[in-house]
């Protein structure tokens, strides 16, 4: 079986490592590109040497799946036309930037009864599923606290256009976290405290952004979700863990793995990763639950369970008091 694949929209970054994946499996094709921007379709399209699709429905026609990796307030509207299709769906993350856009994805999926799959890549990271494993063995002990960092250099364009994004640093990396954190403890967390400003980038949205969880289980964690990193810092920023337990400390960096290169032509000092290819990891994860028809190991509950805390975050850091966090 051949999975053809279509791209609803390539507004995200991640949209090319996507494609880069699916080149490497014999078993998938890209049959093409729609995107509401006709400069970024095309730009795409010459990359990844495939059609643009001018109508949505024409390409949607032509798929077994699609990826939607379009701006985070529009991805209820493209999800819907592909459950509608009948099509399975790989969602850039954040799912959702509201309650009622949650609602409206989750009311689309379940009703098409169509195969859902949430873009967290860190989720299938050899580091952190041996992290995981660790704290599931008792390595440490009981679990008490933990903390981690989804730093990022601030990624511009319509990610700090509320209308577009939803929100800064807490809509784009919050949610990476959020889902590790729930993935460890198996449970949304009770209540959210969080604090924002705008005062590095002087930007509409926040680009700093540092939240306070509570777990129902009594662990506490706090989490480092800003744009802190510099335009020419070496590397795109880093996701992080320390565990605390009653017998011990588990840390985990999930892009260790990495070599310094420094340069004269250009002048130049960056991070070239060896480690494990997560978007390639995460691409054929779904193509595993296409062609089996299983259940993907990222789910809808999933991807709107972190969207849900980081909802929380938002709220708790116009209030400036803790927030219960709903599910979604």
């Amino acid at each position: 079986m051949t999975v053809r694949v279509g791209f609803l929209s390539t507004a995200h970054m991640h949209a090319h490592g996507y494609a880069h994946a699916l080149r490497q499996r014999p078993d998938a094709s890209i049959v093409g590109v729609w995107d509401s921007v006709t400069e970024r379709a095309a730009t795409f399209a010459q990359r990844w040497e495939i059609p643009v699709f001018e109508e949505p429905d024409r390409l949607l026609s032509q798929c077994d799946a699609v990826i939607v990796t379009s701006e985070n307030r529009k991805h209820a509207e493209h999800v819907a036309w592909a459950a509608d299709a009948g099509k399975a769906i790989l969602c850039e993350k954040p799912v959702a930037t509201s309650v009622a856009d949650g609602a409206s994805i989750r009311e689309a999926v379940e009703k098409a009864n169509v195969l859902f799959m949430t873009s967290f890549p860190c989720r299938l990271s050899p580091v952190y599923q041996s992290f995981r494993a660790k704290i599931s063995e008792g390595a440490i002990g009981d679990v008490l606290a933990i903390w981690g960092t989804n730093h990022g250099t601030c990624p511009f364009d319509w990610f700090v256009q509320r209308e577009q994004s939803g929100g800064g640093a807490f809509m784009d990396h919050v949610v990476h976290v959020a889902d590790l954190f729930g993935n460890l403890f198996g449970a949304l967390p009770k209540a959210v405290y969080a604090q924002s400003n705008h005062r590095r980038l002087g930007l509409e949205v926040e680009d700093t952004a540092f939240l306070h969880l509570t777990f129902p289980d009594g662990v506490f964690a706090t989490l480092d979700a800003s744009w802190s990193r510099p335009k020419y810092y070496k590397t795109w920023g880093d996701v992080r863990l320390s565990a605390t337990g009653s017998k011990g400390v588990l840390e985990a960096d999930l892009f260790q793995q990495a070599l310094d290169l420094y340069a004269d032509e250009p002048p130049t000092h960056r991070e070239v990763g060896y480690g494990s290819n997560l978007d390639t990891l995460l691409v054929d994860a779904f193509l595993s639950s296409v062609i089996k028809e299983t259940e993907p190991p990222i789910t809808l509950d999933d991807g709107l369970a972190a969207s849900a805390v980081a909802l929380a975050a938002v709220e708790s850091a116009q209030k400036a008091e803790p927030v219960a966090v709903t599910a979604l």
